[in-house]
């Protein structure tokens, strides 16, 4: 009877001209003819990619209400309809891969597990959102522009249950993004358990209250708070690694550190007039730094043992951005240190600072990388930068030999507003962003590599991009699903298509299914074209 229902929803299925995929890849022909799967679907795969053949049987069950069985292929096993998960054997481009549609079969050749898994993906896209599941004769080759193609994701100003971050984990795999940048430390809460120094989430963890949306400099009077266990960071990184994820850990130092200064004042500058560290419930930047103490430092070592051990990456993101000078100015001890080791000023105090935290990651084999103030004073051997200000950081960074993250406010910042802040606040207060306007199309436009770079060695040290999602007015989850989506799909296109390939009237023809996507999976996204 299915098969029979089968073959009459092909008759009267409607041959696709086009497919709408996103970021659109390198090179796809669309060919003459179609096929729709029947009970006798099963895929084939190389022992090595089990896993994502398992990932994408469990997405055609859902679609096709049955399950799809998966046979190793040395098994030998003869498919009437088959999808065939195969690895390259000699060298390629990372990430790629092709796939082929011809009659009753689909055939994919990754470079490595990622390749075969982004395949995997792009599979899900050339089927159609909704109706019957027809895959179209078709012929693609692709491979990514950049190897960082990233996410941000601040937790501190805002928690987040675990389920809905893995959720987008799951839909940045579907857009091909590769690395998740997890900002865990802040003024306003401490999120990450550190077995070593419990009152990190017993007291840095929580704060007395939230300003309000619309109530900018406000108080709603509730304690908040909460912070995720080692065994849920665990969870979470896995669940990543099996969608060719990395997970970068962001611990702030030396600034954005109030939350830990008031679980362990010691940690801070103690000698100056009217020390009291306690948890931010105000956004914004605040003058608590930590001290450039000896004990410090110990404990910053230990933070990091832990951090380490629970993210195999190979960057661990320090942070480093906004760290005002004024208690070290005022510190005597701080003053001392800078007299000590022959500091001109504070700016190379902060440099000393991040150089000595370099050296532990460096002996734990891990990558520093920071915001672009770490920059200022002098930049630690081997550190890469994260732009986020003048893209004359990322010019001079990479001429000196450091490789960049472009992440610049003018493009990246999803905590602006999508449309017009006046338009966007009359539908309430709920739609508050901390300011900007950054529409979908000027995501779209973002090159990463800055225009002095091009055609020289040194564009090479610009690794790629990502977003930034900044929390403070995202308070619930479906508001940073907001904020998020369909800005994500622009990125996806900006980090992994090469610029001559890309079409912003194309990329809005794709969109439109996409949304469609977003919509029948229940995330809040802004619609571009209301």
């Amino acid at each position: 009877m299915f098969f029979c229902a089968s073959i009459l929803l092909a008759a009267f299925s409607v041959p696709q001209t086009s497919i709408d995929v996103i970021p659109k890849p390198s090179h796809m022909e669309v060919l003459e003819g179609s096929w729709t799967p029947d009970k006798g679907l099963g895929i084939r795969y190389d022992h090595r990619l089990e896993a994502e053949a398992r990932g994408l049987a469990d997405w055609l069950g859902q679609r096709l209400d049955q399950e799809v069985q998966i046979v190793r292929e040395e098994l030998r096993i003869k498919l009437p309809q088959e999808i065939y998960l195969d690895m390259l054997e000699e060298e390629g481009v990372p990430e790629s891969y092709t796939m082929t549609i011809d009659a009753n079969r689909v055939h994919i050749l990754g470079v490595g597990a990622p390749g075969a898994f982004y395949a995997t993906q792009t599979l899900k896209q050339v089927v159609a959102p909704d109706g019957p599941v027809v895959f179209p004769h078709c012929e693609i080759e692709d491979e990514p522009r950049f190897r960082w193609r990233g996410m941000h994701l601040d937790v501190g100003r805002h928690l987040y249950p675990v389920d809905d971050v893995k959720n987008l984990l799951t839909w940045m795999a579907f857009h091909k993004l590769n690395t998740f940048h997890w900002h865990l430390t802040e003024d306003q809460g401490w999120r990450i358990e550190i077995k070593k120094y419990p009152k990190l989430t017993s007291v840095g963890a929580f704060r007395d209250s939230t300003p309000p949306y619309g109530e900018r400099l406000g108080s709603d009077g509730e304690r908040y708070g909460g912070y995720y266990t080692q065994d849920e960071i665990r969870s979470i990184v896995a669940f990543a690694a099996n969608l060719h994820i990395t997970v970068v850990p962001e611990i702030d130092m030396p600034g954005h550190m109030l939350a830990a200064i008031a679980a362990y004042p010691e940690l801070g500058n103690t000698d100056i007039k009217d020390y009291a560290p306690k948890v931010s419930s105000k956004w914004g930047v605040h003058r608590y730094t930590l001290s450039p103490k000896e004990e410090t430092f110990q404990w910053v070592d230990d933070v990091l043992e832990e951090v380490c051990d629970l993210f195999p990456a190979e960057y661990i993101h320090i942070g480093g951005d906004e760290a005002p000078k004024h208690q070290w100015k005022e510190s005597a001890f701080a003053q001392s240190v800078m007299k000590r080791e022959g500091l001109e000023d504070e700016n190379a105090l902060q440099s000393y600072f991040l150089a000595r935290v370099s050296k532990m990651l460096e002996k734990r084999g891990r990558k520093l990388t920071g915001w672009d103030e770490i920059r200022e004073g002098g930049l630690a051997k081997g550190a890469t930068v994260m732009v986020w200000r003048g893209w004359h950081n990322a010019v001079e960074a990479a001429n000196q030999g450091h490789d960049v993250i472009m992440a610049p406010t003018s493009h990246t910042y999803f905590d602006y507003y999508q449309a017009d802040g006046k338009s966007e606040l009359a539908k309430g207060p709920w739609y508050e962003c901390i300011g900007g306007h950054l529409i979908l199309q000027k995501v779209y436009s973002l090159d990463p590599v800055p225009k002095e770079l091009k055609g020289t060695p040194a564009a090479q040290h610009i690794l790629g991009t990502q977003g930034q999602l900044w929390t403070e007015y995202a308070k619930t989850w479906e508001k940073v699903e907001y904020l998020a989506f369909p800005r994500i799909a622009a990125l996806s296109e900006v980090a992994w298509t090469q610029p001559k390939d890309k079409d912003w009237p194309d990329f809005q023809k794709r969109l439109k299914p996409m949304l469609k996507r977003y919509t029948k999976a229940g995330i809040r996204h802004f619609d571009p074209f209301r």
